[in-house]
């Protein structure tokens, strides 16, 4: 196993399995300009840096996986002759928006584990990865609205996709906790764990993305493109990737293996 520390962030990558660990406790994750920084660089690591990494798992370190933007260092860019901030959303656009559209187009399935209170940006973190566990006592909080802002970080675009539009209205206008329990009956997320399994449990359907085809990187991107694709265009998707995985070692290893009866051995290429 391989462990690096990135700034704010830890990196453990153990054979086809990495872990970005938002590790900034003290101030419950909270997404600072060190802990983006150090995760951009994990993903560094995690695409260019040869490991062939088929899974990746995002969790927070201590009781929170993050309350979102650090607002010390928002009100620290600069102000107006009104003492506010001359433009909150340049910071998403320098610092957010790069790791949520590689997040996005990552090459493996990507899972989060919400071990804790998940507010803000961090949302928008959680819900772009594919696979979303939660620990019991966890919750979710837009809370844009409670210092006067905008949801963001893609929270607008996917969380009416996931629970539909009266529901998102509902929890970016309100601002109120979303229990984890709530979460997944409402279809935000995909499974609920006691708090002391949920990294046990994560990590065990981890193991199975890891040792998959390396067609799931195409089954993630044609369920992502669904979202916005009409059915003609969506057929067209799938006859492109079909063509990609089909040209995959797996593919091969995947029918010869269901030929002779006999569990696949992939290697994710």
């Amino acid at each position: 196993m391989t462990k690096m520390s990135l700034s704010d962030i830890t990196l453990e990558i153990d054979n086809e399995l990495a872990t970005i660990t938002l590790n900034r406790p003290d101030t419950l994750n909270a997404l600072s300009k060190g802990v983006l920084e150090g995760f951009y660089e994990a993903l560094d690591h995690i695409e260019f840096g040869g490991h062939n990494i088929r899974c990746l798992i995002i969790t927070g370190e201590g009781r929170a996986f993050s309350s979102g933007a650090n607002l010390s260092e928002t009100m620290d860019t600069g102000s107006n002759e009104n003492g506010f901030p001359i433009d909150v959303g340049l910071q998403l656009e320098l610092s957010y928006h790069p790791i949520m559209r590689r997040l996005r187009n990552l090459h493996c399935p990507i899972i989060s584990a919400i071990n804790g209170p998940c507010a803000g940006a961090a949302v928008g973190i959680a819900l772009s990865c594919d696979l979303i566990m939660a620990a019991r006592s966890s919750y979710f909080l837009l809370a844009f609205r409670n210092i006067g802002l905008v949801p963001d970080c893609g929270v607008t675009w996917i969380v009416p996709r996931l629970i539909g539009g009266a529901r998102a209205r509902e929890l970016a206008l309100l601002g109120e906790k979303l229990p984890a329990e709530t979460a997944l009956e409402w279809g935000l997320i995909n499974r609920v764990f006691d708090d002391e399994s949920l990294m046990e449990e994560t990590v065990k359907v981890a193991r199975k993305l890891a040792d998959g085809p390396s067609g799931q990187r195409y089954i993630r991107q044609v369920m992502w493109d669904s979202l916005d694709n009409n059915f003609e265009t969506q057929l067209d998707r799938e006859r492109q990737l079909q063509f990609q995985a089909g040209q995959t070692k797996d593919f091969h290893e995947g029918v010869t293996a269901f030929l002779e009866k006999r569990p696949s051995k992939f290697t994710g290429k």
